[in-house]
């Protein structure tokens, strides 16, 4: 279950998964000005409809959803991981674990609003366009990733776990996992 899960996880599974990764990021040329560098892969998940009609206008928009959602499930997948850590499960049980400096901020009321452009870090302050394209590209990647792990992490607890063996040969079964 969480993160206990990864150790269960046989060597030649890693090898499986950081071969896949391989063939994802060589599979098409990324280099600048080709669609994949944008972050365009020839894959609609949104057929041509009265809702999306293709336009660059559409399109936009549905970029600038997908980048807040993958802002999200970036935030999510960490927020996960860490609440696993603490507390054994990624649905925690927070009575569990009283010394949370989390805890502090419980009963506060309302929400920043929306500050514009973001950027805690202060990678853009230089004003370079082609390394701030080449972010919000990297950005999209991760977002998407992290939108995958994050559906990937909750999606045995709520569906549940195939029955049988994940691997005979090492005796781990889908539910161990």
């Amino acid at each position: 279950n969480g993160l206990a899960a990864l150790s269960k996880v046989p060597a030649a599974g890693w090898g499986q998964i950081v071969a896949y990764m391989a063939f994802c990021e060589t599979s098409q040329s990324q280099a600048p000005g080709t669609p994949a560098a944008e972050g365009n892969f020839g894959f609609r998940g949104i057929p041509l409809s009265a809702v999306y009609d293709g336009s660059a206008e559409a399109r936009k928009n549905k970029l600038n959803a997908e980048l807040a959602n993958g802002r999200l499930a970036m935030m999510a997948i960490i927020g996960m991981f860490f609440q696993d850590g603490l507390t054994g499960s990624a649905w925690g049980d927070w009575a569990l674990y009283t010394a949370s400096p989390l805890r502090a901020f419980e009963s506060e009321l309302g929400v920043q609003a929306p500050v514009g452009f973001w950027d805690p870090a202060g990678f853009a302050k230089d004003g370079d366009a082609t390394k701030f394209k080449r972010r919000r590209q990297t950005e999209i990647k991760h977002g998407r990733i992290s939108m995958l792990a994050a559906m990937g992490y909750m999606t045995p607890e709520i569906v549940g776990k195939f029955p049988g063996y994940l691997s005979p040969s090492n005796g781990l079964k889908f539910s161990d996992v």
